[in-house]
């Protein structure tokens, strides 16, 4: 008499590994980006990532100002929210070609930042009764191109378009808090945490290891911020 053990096997089956397909971001994406961003920008739906430092206005909170004052505010107002503008486009230029992963998200930290700035600057020039610069495309694209040709100088030389750009900013702020009207306020408070902003920025820029650029592009850079801030004033 024999003994059979009957055995069954169990047989495992793997599932069937799909690999996943990751589509690579081209230039021509990056371009895209950025142009949805700039049609945000100009036409005034860019939204801030922090409540405005002045706060929400009120009857109690908004001083009467003259006819003279509201217009010399406006004209300061404007002046800074052009300022943001070309700042935050400058660094997205920088960006889009920058190879360093860690200088391209403190690029993007920034022109981030300095778009709220731009929204809380819009968001008061409308509580004064006034408008951005009608020249903001023009200093968008500007400034985007530039951004474009600095980001192929190498990490330091494009830290140190940031650390110039905040300096030039800075002083620029520092001269509309002495200029602003004392009973204004609403701008003051925004213009003070754009200052902040700005010095965090530059001393960011500094830290990483930026370079001091040459005299030449300080001087160009001061030259068109001069027109820049002239014309923003008026138009």
């Amino acid at each position: 008499m024999s003994n059979t053990s009957d055995s069954t096997a169990l047989v495992v089956v793997e599932p069937e590994v799909v690999p996943q397909l990751q589509r690579r971001t081209t230039f021509f994406d990056a371009v895209l980006t950025e142009v949805g961003h700039a049609l945000q920008v100009i036409s005034r739906s860019a939204q801030a990532s922090r409540p405005n430092p002045a706060g929400r206005p009120s009857a109690q909170s908004e001083t009467e100002l003259s006819p003279e004052e509201q217009r010399h505010a406006a004209g300061l107002m404007r002046v800074n929210h052009v300022g943001e503008v070309c700042a935050q486009a400058l660094y997205r230029g920088q960006a889009m070609l920058v190879n360093d992963p860690e200088l391209k998200k403190l690029l993007h930290q920034a022109a981030s930042e300095e778009v709220d700035h731009l929204v809380w600057c819009d968001e008061r020039l409308s509580e004064l009764n006034s408008r951005p610069s009608v020249l903001n495309p023009l200093w968008y694209a500007a400034s985007l191109g530039l951004g474009v040709m600095a980001s192929k100088a190498g990490k330091p030389y494009n830290l140190g378009f940031m650390a110039e750009t905040e300096r030039q900013v800075e002083h620029h702020l520092d001269q509309h808090l002495t200029s602003l009207p004392n009973q204004d306020e609403r701008s003051r408070k925004i213009v003070e945490k754009m200052r902040d902003d700005e010095i965090s920025h530059r001393t960011t820029a500094e830290q990483h290891g930026a370079t001091r650029l040459p005299a030449p592009i300080r001087l160009a850079m001061k030259g068109m911020s001069k027109i820049m801030t002239t014309s923003a004033y008026k138009i």
